[in-house]
């Protein structure tokens, strides 16, 4: 007989999670000075704003790289410096700061946020010219690194910081706190607390520890903040607050639009518009890139399909002109939903750029690393990595990637840290997810646990959606009725069967009554 899990078994399930953090509170972050080379970077800006040389900022174009530019350049707004920025176009510049870019700029000082630790080739061309390169970012650090000024990542070997899992922004942030300190003035750090909470999620740090606080922190200050961007979010989208899901499912996918569908540039000046009317202005643009940007992945994903093999442990699929700003979603859904790890390339002439997403256990870039003698540059971390080869070698990089998977075990693919366990339908009430919004937000490390409800009886049964391409149901067990909503679904489950789901646990506010509803992961079983 498997035990059913209770209302107290889950609280204490979730809360074992924190057990360890050594960070409960924001007073307990580390300070910027263990970071290697920041008192360095700091004191050649300072010195760059009080002889008023030329600086110019360098970002990145999804949601962590934007918004580390908007922390740096209201810093510098703040404070009357003069200053250039370029966050590079995915079509039209690539990924970072590269020779191009450099030789476009006549200034003193640059300095990246969110990128730069592989821009090798960059760093000479900015040593050649007499620019002092000031690298901050918090990708993995490769075997060869850049000649710079200053590099400020915590992945570094030899950097003291106790927590090497956070964010561009973060180390953005950090920089202002110790360019505060070394110019010896008064700035309310807090500020930025709104936005860092945005680009911890997106960035999908782990939510525990130092990221936990500032996130949970973060979504207060969201919804106290003054910016015109997020109060034009809720006017939009009809949000009286913005929660963590928000985040997740709304915020963070606009921001990323722009840069995936056209230019970042655009969610970066969304993001610092001074008043509502402005900002909604931009906002009804950047909704539209977003729907474009889902519809472009509905087709794409129905491309891949034919690359998924049920004898492989990993999905390596390709296409002509496949939109390179929607492969990663598209390496997600696929992971997601084949509970294997993906890659999907864009091919464009004779190169192949690709996105790559991990499952369970499975560190993907690792895999990637492998392979590294055929491939022109890839990066990333473990769940989530870049790559890009010529394509003439693509066949013998799916071939080897393919290989090298055949040693995943199954237990590695099916890892699955959030499910916590079999529920009963009388557990499933506001109590109950009164418990689960306590310990939010969630994320990395800290997942939003997952249910399995058995042999429930569907009473109805509704497609719902523009083309019809989500599933409502209704279920009933003896007098609890429980609404289910089971999006992009897989497995069509009708009126009068029994069903066994995965499913989470969210909360449903319909004209000010709040039940809970459930978000169907996937169909286990029918009867």
């Amino acid at each position: 007989m498997v035990k059913l899990l209770t209302k107290e078994d889950i609280k204490k399930i979730l809360l074992s999670r924190f057990e360890n953090d050594c960070c409960t509170r924001l007073g307990e972050i580390p300070n910027p000075s263990s970071l290697k080379d920041i008192g360095r970077a700091s004191k050649r800006i300072a010195d760059a704003i009080r002889l008023k040389e030329r600086i110019a900022i360098v970002g990145d174009y999804d949601v962590d790289g934007v918004i580390s530019s908007v922390i740096l350049s209201q810093f510098f707004d703040d404070l009357g410096v003069d200053y250039s920025l370029i966050i590079p176009n995915r079509f039209t510049d690539g990924y970072g700061l590269n020779p191009k870019i450099v030789q476009k700029l006549d200034v003193h000082v640059i300095i990246t946020v969110d990128n730069g630790i592989s821009a090798v080739e960059a760093a000479k061309i900015c040593k050649e010219l007499g620019i002092d390169l000031i690298i901050t970012d918090h990708h993995t650090v490769p075997s060869i690194i850049p000649d710079a000024y200053a590099i400020v990542n915590p992945k570094q070997e030899d950097c003291d910081f106790p927590n090497c899992e956070i964010c561009g922004a973060q180390v953005a942030w950090y920089l202002v706190a110790s360019l505060k300190e070394e110019l010896g003035i008064e700035y309310d750090l807090s500020q930025f607390l709104d936005l860092l909470s945005i680009a911890i999620m997106a960035d999908m740090m782990e939510l525990v520890g130092m990221n936990r606080v500032m996130v949970k922190k973060g979504i207060v200050e969201l919804n106290r903040s003054k910016r015109a961007a997020f109060e034009a979010i809720k006017q939009y989208f009809g949000k009286a607050t913005l929660e963590g899901d928000d985040i997740s499912f709304l915020i963070a996918p606009l921001i990323n639009s722009s840069g995936r569908m056209e230019d970042a540039n655009f969610s970066y000046e969304f993001l610092k518009s001074k008043d509502v009317g402005d900002a909604l202005k931009k906002l009804d643009y950047i909704a539209s890139l977003n729907e474009a940007r889902k519809d472009e992945e509905r087709i794409l994903f129905e491309s891949t399909l034919p690359y998924v093999k049920e004898n492989e442990n990993i999905i390596v699929a390709w296409g002509e002109d496949w939109h390179e700003g929607i492969v990663g979603i598209v390496a997600s859904r696929l992971s997601k939903r084949f509970k294997k790890p993906a890659i999907v390339f864009s091919i464009k002439d004779d190169k192949a750029k690709g996105s790559a997403r991990g499952i369970g256990t499975v560190d993907i870039l690792s895999l990637i690393r492998e392979q590294e003698e055929i491939l022109l540059g890839f990066g990333g971390h473990k769940g989530a990595a870049g790559v890009s080869i010529d394509v003439k070698n693509l066949l013998e990089f799916k071939e080897k990637i393919i290989q090298a998977s055949s040693r995943i075990t199954i237990a590695e693919l099916e890892a699955d840290g959030d499910v916590l366990g079999e529920i009963s339908a009388d557990q499933i009430d506001f109590e109950l997810l009164e418990i689960l919004e306590n310990q939010e937000p969630y994320g990395q490390k800290n997942p939003k646990p997952s249910f399995l409800l058995k042999n429930i009886l569907i009473k109805v049964d509704r497609l719902i959606g523009k083309e019809g391409q989500h599933l409502k149901l209704i279920l009933q067990e003896g007098s609890n009725s429980l609404e289910a909503l089971f999006f992009n679904y897989d497995i069509k489950a009708k009126q009068g069967e029994r069903i066994d789901i995965l499913f989470t646990v969210s909360r449903n506010d319909y004209r000010g009554l709040v039940t809970p509803q459930l978000l169907i992961r996937q169909i286990v079983k029918k009867a």
